[in-house]
């Protein structure tokens, strides 16, 4: 497949749920990084997607457009609709993703968003306060990280 097929068939799964084939389309040792996860590699990307959608139950709203490749590289844009925390605060995240791509499949991907912007959302007055700054930034990061840590633990006791 090329690099905008798979890009394609990446979002339209994700948008279905359908975490197996999103694995799919990821090399082993996929590289990812984001502002609210930091940097993950190999298995930790995918149980993050599964994470997130699991932890959604079917209230996580994904759309693309934009997605573009020439060679071994891609973008798209895509929009994140979810309710977030206890107070299910509505947030709409829009985001620039980058795709670096190996043997047709991802191998790198840096998504780009305001973090300013989604932490206004999702957090209500300490993010409008906060957002901006990297100690936030930082504790979102460590939050994160912590629930998908135990999240894999759980799946390894499986």
């Amino acid at each position: 497949m090329e690099p905008k097929e798979v890009i394609t068939q990446f979002y339209t799964a994700f948008a279905e749920g359908d975490t197996d084939t999103m694995a799919s389309c990821y090399t082993d040792d996929v590289q990812f990084e984001d502002p609210a996860f930091g940097k993950l590699q190999g298995p930790e990307v995918m149980a993050m997607w599964r994470m997130l959608l699991e932890r959604s139950k079917g209230n996580l709203k994904i759309t693309f457009d934009q997605v573009g490749a020439s060679g071994n590289t891609g973008n798209a844009i895509w929009v994140a609709r979810y309710p977030f925390g206890p107070k299910k605060r509505p947030v709409h995240n829009v985001i620039s993703a980058s795709f670096s791509f190996r043997d047709g499949k991802i191998a790198q991907r840096t998504d780009v968003f305001s973090f300013w912007r989604w932490s206004r959302q999702a957090l209500g007055l300490p993010g409008l306060l906060l957002g901006w700054t990297p100690f936030l930034r930082g504790k979102v990061n460590k939050q994160t990280r912590s629930l998908l840590k135990r999240y894999m633990g759980k799946i390894d006791r499986s």
